[in-house]
């Protein structure tokens, strides 16, 4: 909090209108998981939008990206935009400016419009999370925080993981552009319950006010370094990483803006980010598990389907069905895990979340193999899912505790931010990982096939004579079994690769299950309030 600002009473965060905060709940839930949808359900869409609208596939990736891009660069001013313009009307900005462009994608006759509508979409989508979480800061009493953020959690872990179920169905059953034409009726009755129900509290009119000087300077650096960073997180492996003058690039632009950008931030009065909330250890710890939180979310959402649809030959509807059951998991756990806040300490139920995800990803070490059963697969994603539900919820509860009130937008907007971004290096660093260790492992496992190795060479024998019993010419049967073996080699390197993906994932969680301990204490009675020594 900057010295200038005075400090608000609780009963400011309290609209004076008397509206059930369930209803308000249910209003916002709406918008965020039609905005979290929209981050994953384009995804498996992207190659029928490349043939409809005339584009190659890798044009078509910039479909994610411009969204993404857009998206990441409001997502961390929308604290100082609900304060400058009013958090009512910010939001129903958001959500009017995100449903007529999801309207706009859906009729687009060229990529070039997509594009432009997509970045449309992503700033309008950028503003509705944060809100939302904001709203329902203000919305609950600090005691009944948790069972609040319980609902928001069910559209942010939820909506993500069947994302990609739904956009496939939709895509195959209609047509891509109604992946966007859903979000129409959702919108507007979104929008109505909102203009209806919702209601800044005392403190946000007051801040508005005071007045407001645009800092041209830090809106610069924010988009020039986000937009880098989230450009270079997406295209990174696909242009080889360093090796690409343009990621190189980028990389420069990113980290000079973004560090310039801290540095501007830390000493003015009158912030677009509230970089000096960090001083807070909790706030700062918060924020770094929910990065960490979206790196492993969205890493485990990748892995396994993008494992049992290209090595076990499982479709895509079939994988997304592997996914359905931790959906249902997570519908029964995160109420569960919102009355536990009401009576555990909030970094008791931490740790638990990163030790139960840490012994999940243990557990896939051991069971991911080219032989993998349906059920131990769904088993998995179920292990993995309970963990993720421990943590979101609390970890949102922790961030707000011993904030001042008046904060609660500027908590908002960064802890959504540090979730997207951890999203974005969770995909990238997956994606890079699997194909870096594949070709690890394939080296290794080439050196055991060498022609003076006598098992080699029975097997490419065995395999060579039950083809010729088939009907082939020795020679013919020689050249299959050499690609057969190959074959069977890479899929060996690369399933090793997804083992080590998990362990890189198991050990991250058990730094963060040790970091938890050094959380502060909270009441579980005043949910963001410090316990008394």
């Amino acid at each position: 909090m900057s010295a200038d600002t005075p400090s608000l009473k609780p009963d400011d965060a309290v609209s004076t209108r008397k509206v059930n905060p369930w209803l308000i709940a249910v209003a916002v839930s709406m918008a965020a998981f039609m905005e979290f949808l929209d981050t994953s359900i384009a995804n498996v869409a992207l190659p029928y939008m490349a043939g409809n609208l005339g584009a190659t596939n890798d044009e078509s990736t910039w479909v994610l990206t411009s969204y993404l891009v857009s998206n990441a660069i409001v997502l961390p001013i929308s604290g100082w935009l609900a304060a400058t313009f009013g958090r009512k009307r910010f939001f129903m900005a958001c959500l009017a400016s995100f449903t007529v462009s999801s309207l706009l994608c859906g009729l687009a006759p060229s990529l070039t419009l997509l594009l432009a509508f997509r970045v449309m979409q992503g700033v309008g989508g950028g503003g509705l999370q944060p809100m939302a979480q904001a709203i329902l800061a203000d919305a609950f009493p600090p005691r009944q925080r948790g069972l609040a953020f319980a609902v928001y959690g069910i559209t942010a872990v939820l909506a993500p993981t069947i994302g990609p179920t739904v956009g496939g169905w939709i895509t195959f059953s209609y047509s891509w552009r109604w992946i966007f034409f859903i979000n129409l009726p959702v919108g507007l009755l979104a929008l109505v319950l909102v203009f209806v129900l919702i209601e800044d509290p005392p403190y946000l009119s007051r801040l508005r006010t005071a007045g407001v000087k645009l800092d041209y300077i830090g809106i610069a650096l924010l988009t020039l370094g986000v937009g880098a960073l989230q450009v270079l997180l997406d295209k990174g492996q696909e242009d080889d990483w360093f090796g690409s003058r343009f990621i190189m690039t980028l990389t420069i632009v990113a980290t000079v803006c973004l560090l310039a950008l801290v540095v501007w931030e830390a000493f003015r009065t009158d912030p677009i980010i509230e970089v000096r909330l960090f001083k807070n250890f909790n706030y700062l710890t918060s924020n770094l598990m929910m990065f960490m939180l979206g790196i492993l979310l969205f890493s485990s959402v990748v892995l396994l389907p993008q494992f049992l649809q290209t090595l076990v030959g499982y479709t895509a509807e079939l994988a997304g069905l592997v996914l359905s059951g931790g959906g249902f998991v997570l519908l029964l756990a995160m109420p569960i895990v919102g009355y536990l806040t009401t009576r555990v300490q909030a970094r008791y139920i931490i740790a638990f979340g990163w030790l139960s995800l840490a012994l999940a990803m243990y557990y896939a070490t051991k069971q991911i193999d080219l032989s993998i059963s349906f059920y131990s697969a769904a088993s998995l994603r179920v292990a993995q899912v309970v963990g993720i539900g421990f943590l979101f919820v609390p970890i949102t509860l922790v961030s707000y505790v011993g904030m001042p009130v008046e904060k609660s937008n500027a908590i908002a907007g960064m802890i959504n931010f540090m979730r997207n971004i951890g999203s974005s290096v969770g995909t990238s660093m997956v994606t890079t990982m699997i194909a870096r260790r594949s070709q690890f492992h394939q080296s290794i496992l080439v050196g055991h096939t060498a022609l003076g190795s006598h098992s080699f060479q029975s097997t490419l024998a065995g395999l060579a004579g039950r083809l010729t019993r088939f009907g082939m010419s020795l020679h013919d049967a020689q050249v299959h079994a050499y690609a057969r073996l190959y074959r069977g080699l890479q899929s060996q390197a690369t399933t090793l690769a997804y083992v080590d993906a998990h362990w890189v994932l198991a050990v991250s969680a058990t730094i963060m299950f040790v970091l938890s301990f050094l959380l502060k204490k909270n009441d579980p009675r005043a949910g963001g309030e410090v316990a008394a020594a």
